[in-house]
């Protein structure tokens, strides 16, 4: 169930991750909300610049320079001088509202320096012998009046802010993982489910929550896999049990063409040619019965019917055997075998049926045999490698090309001909090699032979 974890640190993931965005999104509002409210301490700055532009003349009046007045026209900005010693207006704008008194006191003066003056907001910039207000246009500032801050928030201001963050960031993990438990809890079954689907068992989802149709479907298809299973097996049965039937049943009325045949081929009455004519039905009498015990054999090790009984023997006896079983068969002529296993490797041992593997040597020596017709060198060795045995039956006959030698690598049926004949090549014989050395937990490789033929390895760990 290692799909579950990863999926919630997929949405834990996603969730910091987003988090770190938006925080990171809102770093940067911020800053650019701070950068376009810079201008509003511009106010402040015209009135330092209208104390500097307002000069006094000879006669004790106050004029504006041209240029500064221009900029305050523009803006709509009124603006008035205060006398220090009278508390008089001895100076102001052309466009200076009626509301706007011509006398203060000093608690007027304290008031308009951080407030209004008739809801205008009021900038003031001090002079040597006075003060300059600027007035602005209603609702074009806001001002704080009342702008006094405790000490120790300020100073412990970062502290809060990163206690408050973390604190937010908590609580939206919490919010994202109770909102998303009840979806992880759909999660976990559906992919235990469809592990076991996998793996060929049936599955029973319960069909409720978020993912309810998901689970239905799975249901729904654990039925269709379920219900196939079935019929194959079925099929699979009655194939076997179909092969059995025939094999027992041709074996009678073999026995009884072989027994006749038999007795014509020895009959002397009978000419030379009708001989040889009995003699070709008993040769291809045995053949057909050797197909159907093979038959039979691979049928049986297909759907693990053939009974194995396994014990420890030494290969390298096993193999020997059979050689000489084959050697005895008067076949040097033109089948010469050849023993090629090192005289120091005396013992090889295996777990294994010995019938069954006498069974697969002699079906690989029959086949350099059957396939080379004009003869061949057979070579046969044993050897033990890395808590292995290896058996290799080679010969320097016809062989195979490479899409043949790749088809009976890889092909899970015996039904492999040669496209120029009606006999079987390498098919039948080579499946039940295959079949029996994966019983007992080896490995088949058929290959070109070094010699320039055929070759075929069987590989079985070592019984310590």
């Amino acid at each position: 169930m290692k799909s579950v974890p990863k999926l919630i640190r997929r949405f834990v993931g996603i969730l910091l991750l987003s988090s770190i965005l938006l925080i990171i999104l809102n770093i940067v509002l911020l800053v650019v909300f701070t950068m376009r409210q810079l201008p509003n301490a511009q106010p402040w700055k015209t009135a330092e610049e209208v104390v500097t532009a307002l000069y006094q003349t000879e006669d004790g009046n106050y004029v504006l320079t041209d240029e500064m007045a221009l900029e305050l026209s523009e803006a709509d900005v009124w603006g008035i001088f205060i006398d220090n010693d009278t508390k008089q207006v001895v100076w102001k704008t052309d466009n200076l509202p009626d509301a706007v008194p011509a006398t203060y006191t000093l608690s007027d003066i304290a008031s308009l320096t951080r407030g209004y003056i008739s809801d205008y907001p009021t900038f003031t910039g001090e002079a040597e012998n006075g003060l300059v207000v600027l007035g602005y246009p209603k609702k074009s500032f806001w001002k704080h009046m009342w702008s006094s801050w405790d000490y120790q928030l300020i100073a412990n201001l970062p502290k809060t802010v990163l206690t408050v963050l973390i604190i937010n960031v908590i609580a939206i993990f919490i919010i994202y993982v109770t909102a998303n438990t009840k979806l992880l809890k759909s999660v976990k079954p559906i992919t235990k489910g469809i592990q076991d689907l996998s793996a060929g068992e049936p599955v029973q989802i319960k069909e409720s929550g978020l993912l309810s149709e998901i689970s239905a479907n799975i249901n729904h298809t654990s039925d269709i896999l379920q219900s196939q299973k079935y019929q194959l097996r079925k099929k699979e049965t009655a194939r076997a049990n179909w092969i059995a039937g025939v094999s027992h049943d041709i074996r009678t009325p073999l026995s009884m063409v072989m027994g006749y045949a038999g007795q014509l081929k020895d009959d002397a009455n009978l000419t030379s040619e009708e001989r040889q004519k009995a003699e070709v039905i008993v040769r291809q009498s045995k053949r057909i019965q050797n197909l159907i015990n093979d038959l039979n054999l691979a049928s049986k090790l297909e759907y693990n019917m053939q009974p194995i009984n396994p014990a420890k023997q030494n290969l390298i006896a096993v193999v020997r055997q059979v050689v000489v079983d084959f050697i005895n068969m008067d076949i040097e002529d033109n089948y010469s075998i050849k023993w090629e296993t090192d005289a120091a490797l005396i013992v090889c041992p295996v777990y294994a049926d010995k019938d069954l593997l006498k069974r697969a040597i002699s079906n690989l020596i029959q086949n350099s045999i059957n396939h080379n017709e004009q003869g061949c060198k057979i070579y046969v060795s044993v050897t033990a490698d890395s808590g292995r045995c290896t058996v290799d039956v080679s010969d320097d006959g016809v062989g195979a090309a490479d899409e043949q030698i790749e088809k009976l690598n890889h092909a899970p049926h015996y039904m492999v001909c040669d496209e120029n004949t009606t006999e079987q090549r390498h098919g039948l014989g080579l499946l039940i090699v295959k079949q029996i050395i994966s019983a007992h937990g080896g490995t088949t490789i058929i290959e070109h032979s070094s010699y320039g033929g055929f070759s075929v390895k069987l590989i079985l760990p070592i019984q310590k």
